[in-house]
This record gives C-alpha cells, structure tokens and sequence, in this order.
C-alpha cells in the first residue's frame, strides 16, 4: 500500500469515467475503485438521464504504475469509457525524476 509521506513518483491526476450502461457495469466499475481507494481523493458520480447514462469523476493521487493500472481496469469494462489528465510536474519535481 501507498504512503501518503511519499511523494516521489506520485502525480495528481483526474480521471474521467462515462459509463454508457449503468446495470451492466455497475458492480464491477465499483469493485475497481474500491480495490484502488488509497489513491482516490474524491469523487463525484452524476446519473444523466437524458442521455441513459452516468458520468463519474476522481481526483486521483498515486504513482502512475497504479492509476494506470486501475483505469486499465476500468478500460476493460464493457460500455464503460475512461480518460485520465495529469498535472503538470513542477520543475523541481521535473529535475528529481530524470
């Protein structure tokens, strides 16, 4: 399990989720993310009715080994769309990476 001490090779990140068909995806999508919660900050689920589906977003904080790892998951999902978007390092966090 992650520390939250550790900074080094961690990025903070949102990750985006439309699930087009809520019954069928519905178990497994909340199974994932509560496998991955120690790197889920918070998240925002929203039904859209009108259009017959649900929008979910997570603030993520975790080294991309694992936030890869769990939209991979999420990505394997039928009917289900994932998107991640990262932070931009600051320079000294650039210089300690390389």
């Amino acid at each position: 399990m992650e520390t939250k001490n550790n900074s080094e090779n961690r990025r903070l990140g949102v990750v985006a989720i439309i699930v087009n068909n809520r019954d069928r995806a519905h178990h497994q999508l909340n199974q994932i993310l509560h496998d991955f919660s120690s790197i889920i900050v918070g998240r925002l689920g929203l039904p859209y009715r009108e259009r017959n589906l649900s929008i979910i977003s997570l603030i993520v904080d975790g080294n991309t080994d694992k936030i890869g790892a769990m939209t991979g998951q999420i990505g394997q999902l039928a009917d289900v769309t994932v998107k991640t978007a990262f932070a931009k390092l600051p320079a000294a966090e650039k210089n300690r990476t390389t």
